[in-house]
């Protein structure tokens, strides 16, 4: 005796008594963002009016106390809480309308600012602020919304899927206006950020360059010095000679020790370049490389003395980096002013292939350069030739640095 399904009912494998398919099971005919969307649009009427209320009051007694001492920090603690308020609302744009924003820098944090300074940061804080307009004028607007698409849900389903999305669009503006951050501030505030520790990182690594160099190299002459003039001053009665041929010595050691500082003097900052600016600087920059380079700079004035120390030492290192690396015959050094940018080109025919992104040098001086808005480019391709292109910001010489120079300049005649 053999057994038989139910009339039309399901096999083993999903199919009928004549051996046809059955229909998969009934499923909600919107997308999982459409569902995502309705919920966020009817979640807006409560999410509209805890915010509304909540910041009408703190808004409301905060100005209505300004005059008093309980005010100013009330409005600081709202403006807090608005933008605790914001990044909800940022939370809620990511999950439901899948859209994708950045969160705003933290408030600055200045150590020793005091309360006074702390309350004043809190005050002129943007993002607080634009978070707070936010939930004002977001009620009207939740109002709507609710309304609007709890009734498309019974009278209006065909529709509700671009109703939603209308309405939704209407939502990622407002988030976009109000609650992204500023990204021309943010970027700039995170360059600030990293450029300050470059310029550390950089004056870090310069310190313990002179201190090794001082250490190493003026330092144990000088020391040799003291220890040979004590024996010759020992040796003085004895034997007068050999006490005549120490001092002899130490007359050496000390014009070694006078060449060796005024080395590590002119690796911190070059007399000439102080005295006579760029082009003379640059000129016997390039008499001490090892291949011929021609040089030419054509600036109708001297820049701010940081700017012609950046660009002396970008053009030494890259001078340095033909010297050992290159392989080329000739090189070529350019300088010139365009609008508001110092522009600074080296070229050399050697065998090319050199790159900023492999921890080398170049690096280094692209990072330097990215600290003070400088941009630095390399056009290297195998084989040759190879060209650097850095950019610095022109800052005009104050009238003190140049009338320095002007009494150097003289002093040095």
């Amino acid at each position: 005796m053999t057994s038989s399904s139910p009339v039309g009912g399901p096999d083993g494998d999903g199919r009928g008594r004549d051996g046809e398919r059955l229909p998969r099971p009934p499923a909600f005919a919107f997308p999982a963002q459409t569902w995502r969307e309705i919920a966020h649009l009817l979640a807006n009427l409560l999410v509209g009016i805890v915010c509304f209320v909540f910041t009408l009051v703190w808004l409301a007694l905060g100005l209505g106390l300004a005059v008093t001492v309980v005010g100013l920090p009330l409005l600081a603690v709202g403006l807090r809480c608005s933008r605790a308020l914001g990044r909800f609302e940022r939370y809620r744009a990511r999950g439901l309308l899948s859209m994708r924003i950045d969160e705003p820098s933290p408030l600055p944090h200045q150590p020793g600012s005091g309360f006074l300074g702390r309350l004043w940061t809190n005050l002129r804080d943007p993002v607080g602020w634009r978070a707070t307009l936010y939930a004002l004028i977001r009620l009207p607007w939740s109002v709507v919304t609710f309304a609007a698409t709890l009734t498309s849900l019974f009278v209006a389903w065909p529709v509700l899927p671009w109703i939603a999305r209308g309405l939704t669009h209407v939502d990622r503006a407002m988030v976009r206006g109000l609650l992204f951050p500023s990204d021309e501030l943010e970027r700039r505030i995170a360059e600030l950020e990293s450029d300050r520790g470059t310029v550390v990182d950089t004056a870090a690594a310069d310190l313990r360059r002179i201190e090794r160099d001082l250490h190493d190299g003026a330092q144990a002459r000088l020391v040799a010095l003291a220890m040979g003039l004590g024996l010759a001053k020992e040796k003085l009665e004895e034997d007068p000679e050999a006490a005549a041929k120490m001092v002899d010595e130490a007359h050496g050691e000390v014009k070694l020790a006078l060449q060796e500082l005024r080395d590590l003097a002119r690796g911190i900052h070059p007399a000439i370049l102080t005295d006579r600016g760029l082009g003379p600087a640059l000129s016997a920059l390039s008499a001490r490389c090892t291949v011929p380079v021609k040089v030419t700079v054509e600036l109708p004035e001297r820049p701010a003395p940081a700017i012609e120390g950046i660009a002396y030492f970008t053009v030494s290192e890259l001078l340095q980096n033909i010297s050992k690396h290159s392989g080329a015959r000739t090189a070529e050094i350019e300088l010139w002013r365009s609008d508001n940018r110092l522009l600074i080109q080296v070229r050399d025919d050697g065998r090319g292939g050199a790159a900023t992104d492999r921890g080398s040098g170049l690096s280094g001086l692209a990072e330097r350069l990215g600290s003070v808005d400088g941009l630095f480019a390399v056009d290297s391709p195998p084989g040759g030739p190879t060209t650097v292109t850095a950019e610095l910001p022109w800052r005009h010489r104050t009238g003190s640095a140049a009338g320095a120079a002007v009494a150097r300049s003289r002093r040095s005649g």
